[in-house]
């Protein structure tokens, strides 16, 4: 992975916040006696969707610069 952090839009970087809520809320659902329980991959693969997007904009972006 390159060292360079990725850009969000303002849609992205909301969707994100949610998605980490959902992600805070469901942790604060489980029982601490046995913990870990809850599944919470499937807002784990939401946000690494949106990162992908993020990489895959920021490569377009890099090619068009070079390609001109």
């Amino acid at each position: 992975m390159s060292s360079e952090q990725l850009r969000f839009t303002a849609g992205e970087k909301t969707r994100i916040a949610l998605l980490v809520a959902r992600m805070a809320k469901r942790g604060l659902a489980d029982d601490r006696q046995s913990g870990g329980r809850v599944d919470q991959s499937d807002l784990q693969r939401r946000v690494a969707r949106i990162e992908d997007q993020a990489r895959k904009r920021a490569e377009q972006a890099r090619t068009s610069k070079n390609g001109k």
